[in-house]
Parts: C-alpha cells; sequence; structure tokens
C-alpha cells in the first residue's frame, strides 16, 4: 500500500495527512496530548484537507482540551505497594515470591496479590497481569456481546481483546471484526459494556452520523454519560511514541 504522510497546519493547529488508497476521509485526535491525524484518499486536495479539518474544529478543541485534562497514571513497574485498577476500584498491590504457577488474586476490597516465582523480571510479571487482564475482559465481555447481538440483531464473526493505544475498540465492517482494547478491564463495568453497544450498532452503520446515533439512542439511552465516564478514567501510561 503507497502512504503519503505530510504535517500541515490549520488555524494554529499541526494536522497530520496521511494519503493512501481508501474511499473516504478519515479524522482523529489521539491521546495523549491531542495529535491530530487525517487519512484521506490519494488523490483529495489539500484545500479539501483543509475544509474537512475547518468543519470540525470545535470537535478537535473539544478532544485536545479533554485528553489534557485527563489524569495519567504513572508507570507501573509491578511492585509492592503500586496501585492496580480492576473494573474501575483501586487496588493496592502485593508481590509474594512462590514457587509454581503465576497467579493474580484479589484478597479484599482494597488489595490485589500477585505470585510470582523469585527472580521473575518486571516484563514477566507485566506479562502475568496482561493476561489476567485479558482472561478478566473476555469473561465479561461474552455475555455482554451475547445479550446485545440479540437485542441489536446483529452477529460480528469474531470479537477479540488486544492493547491499543488510541482506541477502546474497533469494528471492521466488512469482515465483522471487533476488537476490545485490554484497558477496558480497569474500567467501570459500564464503560465496557458502552463499548460493546457501539462497536455492534457499527455492523448496522459504519459511520457516527445522524442514524448511528439513533441506534444508540434506542438501544443505549444513557450512553453519552457511560462515555464521559470512560473520558475521565485515568489513560495508561505509555510512551506513546508513534
Amino acid at each position: 500500500m503507497s502512504i503519503d504522510s505530510e504535517i500541515i497546519t490549520i488555524s494554529d493547529l499541526a494536522v497530520e495527512v496521511v494519503r493512501k488508497p481508501i474511499k473516504n476521509l478519515h479524522l482523529a485526535v489521539y491521546p495523549p496530548d491531542g495529535r491530530i491525524r487525517v487519512a484521506v484518499p490519494t488523490k483529495t486536495t489539500e484545500d479539501n484537507v483543509r475544509l474537512a479539518v475547518i468543519s470540525k474544529l470545535a470537535w478537535i478543541r473539544r478532544q485536545k482540551s479533554d485528553f489534557v485534562k485527563q489524569p495519567r497514571q504513572p508507570e507501573r513497574i509491578y511492585v509492592s505497594g503500586e496501585t492496580h485498577h480492576v473494573w474501575g476500584r483501586k487496588y493496592l498491590l502485593d508481590v509474594q515470591w512462590r514457587h509454581g504457577k503465576h497467579e493474580i488474586r484479589i484478597q479484599n476490597a482494597k488489595k490485589i496479590t500477585l505470585f510470582v516465582k523469585a527472580g521473575t523480571s518486571r516484563e514477566n510479571r507485566e506479562k502475568v497481569f496482561r493476561e489476567w487482564y485479558r482472561n478478566e475482559l473476555k469473561a465479561a465481555a461474552a455475555p455482554m456481546i451475547e445479550k446485545w447481538s440479540e437485542k441489536i440483531k446483529v452477529q460480528p464473526s469474531f470479537w477479540g481483546t488486544k492493547k491499543m493505544r488510541t482506541k477502546w475498540g474497533s469494528c471492521a465492517t466488512q469482515s465483522k471484526r471487533i476488537w476490545l482494547n485490554l484497558e477496558l478491564a480497569k474500567k467501570p463495568p459500564e464503560c465496557l459494556e458502552y463499548i460493546v453497544v457501539h462497536e455492534l450498532i457499527h455492523l448496522l452503520e459504519r459511520n457516527h452520523n445522524q442514524a448511528f446515533l439513533t441506534h444508540m439512542e434506542k438501544h443505549l439511552p444513557y450512553w453519552r454519560h457511560f462515555r464521559d465516564r470512560l473520558k475521565a478514567e485515568p489513560l495508561a501510561h505509555e510512551d506513546w511514541d508513534y
């Protein structure tokens, strides 16, 4: 795939323009500081790019402002005394060295224990946590997807979980494949439900247009509240090197 990228300035904002063989223009604002990227069909003129961005300036500035205000999680090194989030709740981590299988166990309302072999590296402690979050997310998402697929009358061909830097979820409408961000296991359950419904509705309507909003209002009337709750949650620490 041939891709051409450049940076242009529009109303004092730096905008990355990526030209590639696609049919439609896609505008996005990314964390942590509101990087603006617009992907456009190869032959799109700069004037048309500028018009598209200018028409969304108010939305872009709101997105950038939200990212600036959103709290950040400090980098985790997976040692005792750290705070870790599970389904919107904070737990203090206690690392216990032991022989046998690595394991994570929520002990009570305040404490989560990581059992690992002595000398386990930081990278492997992180991997144990990541796989535990994956299992948590899959267990919670499976009944939600089943319930909402039946209500919305759509059926994904596949759904899975993975680490995603710029999206809480994604839906490939042609293949009907849905991905959920692993970070959702750290957020309140209603945030996961909002993303599940959002992505399933993309199987009815690809774009975020009035038809999409109508479906959201019909199936999840309080979706804006859940979206705002998700926006208020701390962003994961990343080095954010694109």
